[in-house]
């Protein structure tokens, strides 16, 4: 028997290509002891991994050349060779971009398919959403109140955000891309006001915009995207803000800063000045880094999720041929919801 995987075959300059990735077979393996064979059923596709792309040094090694994707997967294990885990059981690991995998059992979580339905565990309950409820619980310090601004407002990490942040008594205000993303956000989510940035040229009439519905300031912006964003938020921060840094996607396609290096040079002094000037706390995370917090974040988030407190929405792309082009379109905004990548019809 075999299985599919897709791997990475170049390293792309700029945005990804079609070309950058290949879809190969290879024998399916057999679990040695300690191990289990999972079918993935659904992989999750996010933006670090343009990260892993690159040949450059990070907070974590680069795929290798002929080497299979990686991702975050949730299956059923069709074979054990762990006393923990069960034929039948469903998990979470880190299955790549496969429709099957061999790990060690100690490498993946179990989980119930009657609390929730198991594509929670690649969005609302898993890494994404525990990435938007550390970064604003434990970093940005929310007061009742006060502004939070959050772009990529409709994904699994700034929806968790603005939701989490509404929760607490905050003014939220999302940026995203398109209407119908916009009035998901006020109508669904419950966001107090959204901007659709497309509809915006530069970051100047972004921040005029920003300043209407911001009348206030803004205490905390989570930032995620960067960019022209970024920009206009700045100038509308207030003194002692909080930035926490998650993500900047908006960037991913250029390598480090790319054809905006020199905008990027220019902008510094006035970047470091504002920093000083409003005592801002800018506080870069990874998320891997806090892993022994998760228990926390399902305790106090699955059940708001469960009652529909916190909801969510998933963009679901079928078959594992069609990750690499559902990837490309993630990078340039083109999901709707959490991005997954079914597998198993």
């Amino acid at each position: 028997m075999t299985y599919s995987y897709i791997s990475l075959e170049n390293r792309p300059q700029g945005a990804p290509k079609q070309g950058d990735f290949r879809l190969q077979t290879a024998a399916l393996p057999k679990p040695q002891d300690g191990e289990i064979l999972v079918k993935v059923d659904y992989m999750s596709l996010d933006p670090y991994m343009r990260g892993r792309m690159d040949d450059a040094k990070s907070y974590s090694a680069p795929i290798e050349l002929g080497q299979k994707m990686e991702a975050g997967g949730v299956g059923q294990v069709i074979a054990s060779k762990n006393d923990r885990i069960n034929v039948g059981d469903y998990v979470f690991g880190m299955f790549g971009w496969a429709s099957h995998a061999c790990v060690s059992g100690k490498e993946v979580r179990k989980l119930d398919p009657s609390l929730a339905p198991i594509t929670t565990a690649l969005g609302v309950l898993g890494m994404p959403g525990f990435t938007g409820w550390y970064g604003l619980t434990q970093l940005a310090a929310p007061k009742s109140g006060e502004t939070l601004v959050v772009a990529a407002a409709t994904g699994p990490v700034g929806s968790m955000v603005g939701q989490l942040a509404k929760s607490m008594g905050l003014r939220v205000v999302g940026i995203a891309g398109g209407a119908d993303k916009c009035a998901f956000a006020c109508d669904v989510l419950g966001f107090d006001d959204c901007l659709d940035h497309s509809q915006y040229p530069d970051a100047s009439s972004l921040r005029k915009a920003l300043a209407q519905h911001c009348p206030q300031g803004i205490d905390i912006y989570f930032e995620n995207v960067a960019g022209k964003v970024l920009l206009a938020v700045l100038p509308l921060m207030n003194v002692g803000g909080r930035i926490p840094v998650c993500g900047m996607i908006s960037w991913y396609n250029a390598g480090a800063l790319g054809a905006n290096a020199s905008h990027a040079q220019d902008m510094l002094p006035k970047l470091w000045r504002t920093i000083l000037v409003n005592r801002l706390s800018v506080s870069g995370f990874i998320i891997s880094d806090h892993w022994d917090q998760y228990p926390s974040f399902l305790k106090q988030v699955a059940p708001l999720v469960a009652s529909g407190t916190i909801t969510y929405k998933e963009d679901i792309v079928q078959g594992l041929a069609n990750a690499p082009q559902a990837f490309i379109n993630l990078l340039n905004g083109g999901n709707f919801g959490k991005l997954i990548v079914q597998i198993t019809p």
